[in-house]
Formats: structure tokens, C-alpha cells, sequence
């Protein structure tokens, strides 16, 4: 016979447990762009980084984003990161990842698989913690120029960063991971060019995210053979030489690399026009 007290649990009703502290949902963008460094003729990856005004890690350079507001969607919210540090809206912009470790430090990184994660150092009490949803997002060259300059916002290259607070090291380098193997089956490299590019152009585009130069003329063909750019007729005015084609993104294609979702949402539209 089985006593009250010795029943078997229901394993589908959820049982009460005393956790401590809080947990926030914030929202992170690693905003990306190319940008020259000083004395180069060849652009490469940069992105803005914000200073921290209050602890933990106050002073340290880290992403731009927040809390997630009780009015916005996580998208709104990732754009409304950009703006204040940008002053800009995105050429485009997209869902990475959710960051949720408990021990989100650079030292839990290095502790991972070995003696033990650190103390997370919090604001709200020892036990607090932050899961942070993070978006990419680009910048069209021809805006670069006019993104907002502040003391506490700064734009780094992607391959010399300072050590980073939280975990945000590991964010970006997981962002530039993920963008190296999409660069070439989405329109992710024409956000980062005007509406109009020459092939040159968008050719450095792909060699500033892969890290190395790529020979013309198989790049040429292979471009044509993605059938994802336009000649607009037109060709670059004020050159010596025989002026270069100008070509456009075909924005019909602008939703294959949003993932299932994206594909749906477009596939809604498009049942919703007939």
C-alpha cells in the first residue's frame, strides 16, 4: 500500500521550486560595416562598441543593446539598438542567436572545461542573470559616413578588439563565424554596399568577410551563375578607362535567406496579392 507521502510525482505537473535571484531578457546587436584602417586602401569588418557607465564592467567596451522593452518585439528592439548607437536604420537585419549561460564571463569561457566557473559579478545580487537574444545587422556603405560620433561609442575592427565584457567576445566571434559560411548563398554582402555596386565592389565585400582575396574572373562567374544581381544598364560616370557596369541586388530573392520563417512570411504575401 502506498502512503501519501510516498506517491510518485506527476512528472507532468510543473512542481514548485525556490529559486533565488532574477532573470532579465535582453536584446544585443553586433552591428557590422566596412570600414578602412588607417593607411589601407582595402576596407575590412568593423563594428561599434558602446562603454559601460556602471558596473559590472564599467568602463569596458561591450555591444549595444538592453533590457528588452515591454512594448517591443525583439526585431523592434534590435533596431532601436542600432539607432541610438548608429543613428542609422540597417541594411539588414537578422535573428543570431539566445546567449543564456549561466556564467556569462570571459573567465567562465576559460574555466569551462576545467576547474570551475567564476562568480559572475551583478548588479542585482549574486544569483542574477541575463539571457541576451542577439541580431546582426549591416550597414550600406554609402551610410557609413553618417553614423553618430559619441565619447562612449566607438567603432573597432573586428579583428582587434579589446577584451569585451560579459561574453561578448565570444558573440562576435560566433556573428563573423556564422556570416563567413552565409556570405555565399544569401544577400547578406549586397546590404553592406549602396543600391547600386560594381562588381569590384561587391567582390571586396565578400574578401572583407572571408579574410582573403578572391581571383576575378572566377568570382565573375560565379555571380553570374547565382543569378542574384541585376545590370541596371548603367556604368560608373567621371573614370578614365572603360567605366565599370553597375549592377543591383534582386530584391525577389530578399526573404530565401531569412530561414523557414522568412520563407513563410514571404510565401503569406504572396498568397495574400492573388
Amino acid at each position: 500500500m502506498v502512503t501519501p507521502s510516498q506517491e510518485p510525482q506527476n512528472p507532468v505537473e510543473p512542481q514548485e521550486e525556490n529559486h533565488s535571484g532574477a532573470v532579465t531578457l535582453a536584446v544585443s546587436t553586433v552591428i557590422l560595416a566596412l570600414r578602412k584602417k588607417e593607411g589601407e586602401s582595402r576596407h575590412s569588418l568593423w563594428l561599434p562598441l558602446v562603454r559601460r557607465l556602471r558596473e559590472p564592467y564599467k568602463g569596458q567596451w561591450a555591444l549595444p543593446g538592453g533590457p528588452l522593452a515591454a512594448d517591443l518585439s525583439l526585431e523592434q528592439a534590435a533596431g532601436s539598438t542600432l539607432k541610438r548607437a548608429t543613428g542609422l536604420v540597417p541594411g539588414y537585419l537578422e535573428q543570431l542567436y539566445a546567449f543564456g549561460e549561466v556564467m556569462r564571463t570571459p573567465d567562465h569561457k576559460i574555466h569551462r572545461d576545467g576547474s570551475g566557473p567564476l562568480p559572475v559579478p551583478t548588479e542585482g545580487g549574486e544569483n542574477d542573470r541575463t539571457v541576451s537574444v542577439v541580431y546582426w545587422a549591416s550597414i550600406p556603405a554609402t551610410e557609413v559616413s553618417r553614423t553618430r560620433v559619441h565619447e562612449n561609442i566607438r567603432w573597432f575592427p573586428v579583428d582587434e578588439l579589446p577584451v569585451l565584457a560579459f561574453d561578448h567576445n565570444e558573440i562576435v566571434e560566433y556573428a563573423k563565424y556564422r556570416l563567413q559560411r552565409k556570405v555565399e548563398h544569401s544577400r547578406i554582402a549586397h546590404s553592406f554596399l549602396g543600391e547600386q555596386f560594381t562588381l569590384a565592389q561587391l567582390r571586396e565585400v565578400y574578401e572583407a568577410i572571408l579574410g582573403r582575396e578572391l581571383d576575378p574572373a572566377n568570382f565573375r562567374r560565379q555571380i553570374a551563375a547565382s543569378k542574384s544581381i541585376i545590370d541596371t544598364g548603367k556604368r560608373v560616370e567621371g573614370t578614365r578607362h572603360r567605366p565599370p557596369r553597375l549592377y543591383r541586388y534582386d530584391h525577389s530573392l530578399a526573404f530565401a535567406d531569412q530561414g523557414p520563417l522568412g520563407m513563410y512570411r514571404a510565401a503569406q504575401h504572396e498568397a495574400a496579392q492573388h
